[in-house]
């Protein structure tokens, strides 16, 4: 089935309604608080950012984009109470969690434009190969959009294909090399697994799917696109054309997010193997090897704690993990020992609430920018040597922060 909605001259939103495994081809449109944590994404290009070098922070009732290398606040903008960020792959711009759907937020300009891809909870945003792809968790509609086609947008926002699962879920879809369509299985109660799609002229069709990932969440690209999403007793594995388990070694062996660098094999990932557990502090990672096929959970040192907005993949393809310490411990994925660490900020303690204003790390390249909500203040550091480049005091506690990457 294909749809043509025509542009709402005033409000210039993308509907993104479709019949069930239907396409919907979207005519050109122009832009809830209550997504939950850990959108994943491929790893930013090691190359400079579009749009002047920017990076973008929100605040309660607020974003501000900084100038990357003095972190001086180029432009603030006014926006709802909580909002997530959330890059959209083309080096200039950044899809923004509203009530409204995924509003998008100019860097280059900088603007908070009045485009939005409608969306009643809009969730992850996954970004790869060439395609930014959205997910409303509210009626498990994905949206797929070229990420080229974002970079010029002349006040409407491109054609984009979707697709709307059997019933709607907190989930995640990525769209692979070859056009497949990987998303997750489930409905408002629980999630079971995910599924591979191709398109034809009027419909997805399948051609593989797994079950055996209860409480999928998440998901990220190693190399060779070996995709991984996080189960709740272990982790699933789609890798040419194919489903494969990992089985934690615990009964409850939650990983929830996929940390990916797109030229390493390895996966790391978060893990939690309580499931009374208060808060949100994790102290162990799951290490998956796409090539060998392995599946290893690694204590952390006592000192390192973490949470879902304290890890990134960088430099070496290592892994940085901001802990409650203040510093930034330097894991090898390989074997999962801590090479190095680098202290930063003050120490911290985790979040009430995961949306609370806690520590956060983004990179891009060799630089990792970190926001330390104590003191209200933006901080970016050279993983290769540890030391701090530039620190800049806001006038709001900073929360969620993204920079404008162009994906592969």
């Amino acid at each position: 089935m294909r749809n043509h909605h025509m542009l709402r001259q005033r409000n210039n939103r993308l509907g993104v309604t479709a019949a069930i495994a239907g396409i919907l081809l979207v005519a050109t449109g122009c832009a809830n608080g209550s997504g939950t944590p850990g959108a994943t994404a491929e790893a930013p290009s090691t190359t400079s950012a579009d749009a002047n070098g920017r990076v973008a922070v929100s605040y309660k009732g607020g974003i501000s984009v900084l100038d990357a290398n003095t972190l001086e606040t180029v432009k603030a903008f006014d926006s709802e109470e909580f909002t997530r960020l959330n890059a959209a792959g083309d080096g200039r711009h950044v899809f923004v969690t509203t009530t409204a759907g995924f509003q998008l937020l100019d860097m280059a300009e900088p603007e908070l434009t009045d485009l939005v891809v409608d969306a009643t909870a809009p969730g992850h945003v996954v970004r790869h190969a060439g395609n930014t792809v959205l997910f409303d968790d509210g009626t498990g509609t994905t949206t797929i959009l070229k990420s080229k086609d974002l970079t010029n947008l002349n006040g409407a926002l491109p054609e984009a294909q979707t697709y709307k699962a059997e019933s709607a879920h907190h989930g995640v879809s990525i769209v692979l090399e070859d056009g497949t369509l990987l998303t997750t299985s489930g409905d408002k109660t629980s999630r079971s697994g995910a599924v591979a799609l191709e398109a034809h002229e009027d419909h997805w069709h399948s051609i593989a799917e797994s079950k055996e990932c209860p409480g999928i969440h998440g998901e990220g690209t190693a190399s060779d696109e070996a995709v991984v999403f996080g189960c709740e007793d272990g982790a699933l594995l789609y890798h040419h054309g194919k489903f494969e388990k990992f089985t934690a070694p615990d009964k409850y062996g939650r990983m929830g997010n996929a940390f990916v660098s797109e030229t390493s094999p390895i996966v790391v990932g978060d893990y939690k193997n309580d499931p009374d557990a208060e808060g949100y502090l994790l102290n162990s990672v799951a290490l998956i090897d796409t090539e060998k096929n392995s599946y290893n959970v690694v204590k952390l040192p006592d000192t390192v704690n973490y949470t879902f907005r304290d890890v990134a993949r960088g430099p070496g393809d290592l892994a940085y993990i901001l802990s409650t310490n203040g510093s930034i411990h330097v894991l090898d994925p390989k074997d999962g020992k801590i090479v190095n660490e680098f202290p930063v900020i003050g120490a911290w303690e985790g979040p009430a609430e995961w949306q609370d204003a806690h520590p956060a790390i983004t990179v891009n390249g060799d630089t990792a920018y970190i926001t330390e909500p104590a003191t209200s203040t933006i901080h970016s550091v050279d993983l290769t040597t540890g030391k701090i480049t530039a620190s800049k005091k806001m006038d709001a506690v900073p929360n969620e922060i993204a920079i404008n990457v162009r994906a592969h």
